[in-house]
């Protein structure tokens, strides 16, 4: 579903990332591992357009942005690390505003809405402004409008931060529902632990590059160890660096 091929750049003339090169399929939940400044974040911002390589080609199902831009963004469900909501709309029109963006009837959204509204504990809030919300409920709002587009690509950045430990049981739940649905995941988390038990591959960056990548089994192979947690190869691997 998303290939990114021997993608290099950055930020201006500040060079991040060095031929990276990783996909994520349908049904495929592929977890973006990174200690700060890894390139995790630009990595996201590449594929989905907020930042322009300088060098390489990201596509999703074939199509880029320089192909159609509309096309290519609809397909992405994106749930970045800090909520970002506008503080003059409420939660109902917050997903009535994702349903024009995404050229969805509002009828569908909202009633795709329900479900996850009920799941997050939302369901009596939808005229609440963002700051009646603390962070953990604004994050919900931020899965509930990414959820409701229903996209080929989910892309999620550090999803539990925030979060209560009965909402990350649900995203867990949410998330392995999209896999069964053939969606495709990618999730940039620090929680290695949580990492390792729930994504089916790894993609393993540091310093801008891709250290290593592959199922769990494949990197346990790598490192010589079939009982090697994720948390343990990564630190190894990094101090190696």
């Amino acid at each position: 579903m998303l290939r990114v091929e021997n993608i290099t750049g950055g930020y201006h003339h500040l060079p991040v990332l060095t031929e990276v090169s990783f996909e994520v399929k349908s049904g495929e939940l592929v977890g973006l591992i990174g200690l700060n400044g890894a390139g995790k974040s630009t990595t996201i911002k590449e594929i989905i357009g907020l930042l322009r390589p300088d060098k390489g080609r990201i596509s999703l199902g074939g199509l880029t942005l320089a192909d159609d831009a509309i096309a290519y963004r609809k397909k992405i469900g994106f749930i970045p690390e800090s909520p970002s909501l506008y503080n003059e709309l409420t939660l109902r029109e917050h997903l009535e505003t994702v349903a024009l963006a995404y050229d969805l009837p509002i009828e569908l959204v909202m009633t795709r809405a329900e479900g996850l509204l009920t799941l997050f504990r939302l369901s009596d809030k939808l005229d609440w402004f963002p700051t009646d919300f603390s962070k953990g409920m604004q994050q919900k709002v931020m899965l509930i409008c990414a959820f409701v587009v229903e996209p080929e690509l989910f892309i999620i950045d550090e999803p539990f931060l925030g979060l209560d430990p009965q909402a990350i049981a649900d995203l867990m739940t949410l998330l392995a529902e999209q896999k069964a649905a053939g969606k495709a995941i990618l999730m940039s988390t620090h929680v290695l632990d949580t990492a390792e038990r729930i994504c089916d591959r790894f993609v393993l960056l540091h310093q801008g590059r891709v250290l290593a990548q592959g199922s769990l089994a494949d990197l346990r192979e790598q490192f010589g160890d079939h009982q090697a947690s994720l948390n343990s190869m990564y630190l190894h691997w990094t101090r190696e660096a």
